[in-house]
């Protein structure tokens, strides 16, 4: 007698779908393939990711929601900040927005050092001045320093020797040198940056680069991808 599955291509079709089934669910029964158990979680560790709002291309998920709190600045005060460096870090909301910037940039060393130097040269207590000297030197300074800033070696040199005998005025030359490069190198690139651009537009902060990281991420990583009968399984 003639097999009725050989007659219609359809329910043949499908007697080898359902053949191949049972392997799998057989495959998962007897445990999949590791690589298998492993595509399979990643794909959903990405679908994770691309379904939290506060996704940023440039830092870690558990820095990110502080680094994309609103401010409470108006597009117009915040357009102020484009006029000069100055007006930016002359404002606490400004200086914080610019710091927020330079640790996606991974350089929070500059103000950081700017601002210990500020700090410094208000110091009261003159007994004090060595102990702060010296801990800005090793923080900042010094070789390999756990926060070294880019000063060149002439600047390095001078602000060393005036280590041995210090006063309010010791930083003065390398806090100018940072102040520059951070004018000169940072500013510009903050000004142009979503982080600016969607303060001046009144658009929350991080909107832009969530977008342009969905689109991105989404393309790359599934590209290539092939279909695994396991996951659905």
């Amino acid at each position: 007698m003639e097999n009725p599955l050989l007659l219609s291509p359809q329910l043949n079709t499908c007697s080898k779908v359902k053949s191949l089934c049972k392997i799998m669910k057989s495959m998962n029964k007897e445990g999949a393939k590791p690589e298998t158990k492993t595509r399979a979680q990643e794909k959903k560790n990405r679908l994770s990711l691309l379904q939290k709002a506060e996704l940023h291309p440039n830092v870690d998920l558990d820095k990110f929601e502080k680094l994309a709190k609103a401010s409470s600045e108006s597009p117009q005060t915040v357009k102020k900040w484009g006029e000069s460096f100055e007006k930016l870090i002359s404002q606490k909301a400004g200086l914080d927005v610019f710091t927020r910037f330079l640790k996606t940039e991974f350089s929070e060393e500059n103000i950081e050092f700017w601002l210990a130097c500020e700090d410094y040269k208000k110091s009261e207590d003159l007994s004090q001045l060595s102990l702060k000297a010296n801990d800005i030197y090793e923080t900042f300074i010094k070789k390999e320093a756990s926060k070294e800033v880019n000063l060149d070696f002439n600047t390095k040199e001078l602000t060393s020797k005036n280590i041995s005998h210090p006063t309010h005025n010791t930083f003065d030359a390398a806090q100018m040198k940072i102040y520059t490069l951070m004018e000169q190198d940072s500013y510009p690139r903050f000004l142009r940056s979503n982080l600016y651009l969607d303060l001046v537009n009144g658009r929350p902060q991080g909107c832009t680069a969530l977008r342009r990281r969905s689109r991105s991420f989404t393309f790359n990583e599934f590209r290539d991808e092939q279909p695994d009968f396991a996951i659905w399984l």
